[in-house]
């Protein structure tokens, strides 16, 4: 996983749940590019099929709330998102999402500092988020060690394979 991330972002709102990440009539699907494609709808039917891939989703708090399915971390990844800034995340999506390896960045503020369109810089590494467009830095965050061995290694399976792996021999 790269420490340092940057993609041009879309700002969206407070208390996002994953019903809107990834609403429930679409949960009978299985093809990953399919689910990416309603990434959002719930925000705006749009949203997945002009997402910038490799962007940045920027939120305001709470995002993540509502049920605590899978689904929505799987969508954004599939959407194309290389990671979500926001003031606050819902607990067990922040747990789903870093297991998935999808970056959740916590930025308090960053959504009314930032123009959707704009390219950020995400240093997950150092804790800041910088805007491409102004050079403005903002502190966020920084993820915990086991957070950053789990993105490192793709997702706790990838993790959990290579430790097996290690295990065996």
């Amino acid at each position: 996983m790269k420490t340092e991330i940057t993609g041009k972002i879309i700002i969206v709102g407070n208390n996002i749940d994953t019903d809107q990440i990834y609403p429930g009539r679409f949960l009978a699907i299985t093809d990953p590019k399919e689910i990416g494609s309603h990434c959002l709808c719930g925000v705006d039917e749009t949203i997945a099929s002009t997402f910038p891939q490799g962007g940045i989703v920027v939120a305001g708090r709470n995002f993540g709330c509502g049920s605590s399915r899978e689904h929505a971390p799987i969508a954004l990844l599939n959407m194309g998102a290389s990671a979500v800034i926001a003031d606050s995340f819902a607990r067990i999506f922040f747990r789903n999402s870093i297991n998935l390896g999808l970056p959740l960045i916590i930025c308090k503020g960053i959504s009314k500092e930032v123009e959707a369109g704009q390219t950020l810089t995400i240093d997950i590494e150092k804790g800041t988020v910088t805007v491409q467009e102004t050079g403005k830095v903002y502190p966020c965050d920084r993820l915990g060690d086991q957070a950053m061995m789990i993105l490192e290694a793709g997702g706790i399976k990838p993790m959990m394979r290579e430790r097996f792996k290690k295990n065996e021999k």
